[in-house]
């Protein structure tokens, strides 16, 4: 079994618990004044990280609820990381929605520096797997070999200007304005913006040609890290919002079909 088909059997063994324990009592606490956390995101962490370390004990983990900073030095040291998600979309998980995923990236490593924000990781992301069980839908991805849902291929939009684009977008839990400006200007030129919760499935949308762009700040790694090899492989455009490399650990990013990239990059950088 390749690293991918693992990846997929842990996420849809990961899927199957969560969906099992949505029809549960939860037990909801907080990590800030808005962003939740259930027992079933720690637990689902959990499976995962056992899953992968019984297949792959001297690989890296880099995970929502339970990553350290502190931990990064050790973990670039590791030829592989694993970047999780548990539940990606945990306040629509908690109020009874279908909008959320497991999130797993596999990222090959090659040396660590240090960024802004994190010991920035320098490598490649090889494997990516989105998992959202209540939709039945999984969206798979390898590096130089496609991008798949429910194992068929799918392509990014062909739109070519943004004023006939649709846009998916996020707001951080903290510093909510901080998009506004950015949300704003797109809302006025674009077709139409959506928000669904979910950045992993924002990004999938846009591989898939549902959206043709998605873009959001104060991300973590574990948000994108496999929905940004998604849409590379379906053949989009990935960045910051700039317009420069995707840095995992850089907090903000700008996905789109690479139609309108150009043109969306521009919108922002008069902001």
């Amino acid at each position: 079994m390749n690293i991918l088909d693992y990846a997929v059997k842990t996420a849809k063994k990961a899927g199957t618990f969560i969906l099992k324990e949505q029809k549960k009592s939860l037990k909801v606490t907080k990590k800030g004044i808005r962003d939740l956390v259930t027992n079933a995101d720690k637990a689902s962490e959990k499976l995962i990280i056992k899953e992968i370390l019984s297949a792959y004990p001297d690989h890296g983990i880099i995970a929502e609820e339970s990553h350290s900073a502190k931990d990064l030095a050790k973990i670039a040291q590791a030829p592989y990381i694993w970047i999780i998600d548990p539940i990606d979309g945990t306040t629509n998980f908690a109020n009874g929605m279908d909008q959320y995923a497991v999130s797993i990236g596999i990222f090959k490593t090659k040396s660590s520096k240090s960024s802004k924000n994190f010991e920035y990781l320098e490598g490649e992301l090889i494997a990516g797997v989105v998992y959202a069980p209540a939709l039945k839908q999984l969206y798979t991805a390898q590096k130089g070999k496609g991008a798949y849902l429910n194992s068929k291929r799918i392509k990014v939009s062909k739109t070519k200007k943004v004023i006939d684009a649709v846009y998916a977008t996020g707001f951080p839990y903290k510093n909510k304005q901080t998009n506004m400006p950015y949300f704003a200007a797109i809302l006025e030129k674009c077709r139409g913006v959506r928000r669904w919760g979910a950045a992993s499935l924002d990004l999938c949308s846009v591989a898939r040609g549902h959206f043709d762009a998605h873009w959001e700040l104060g991300l973590q790694a574990w948000d994108i890290a496999a929905g940004a090899l998604i849409v590379k492989e379906a053949g989009g455009q990935v960045t910051d919002i700039n317009g420069n490399q995707l840095d995992l650990f850089g907090q903000d990013l700008f996905a789109s079909n690479s139609n309108i990239h150009k043109e969306t990059v521009q919108i922002f950088k008069t902001l």
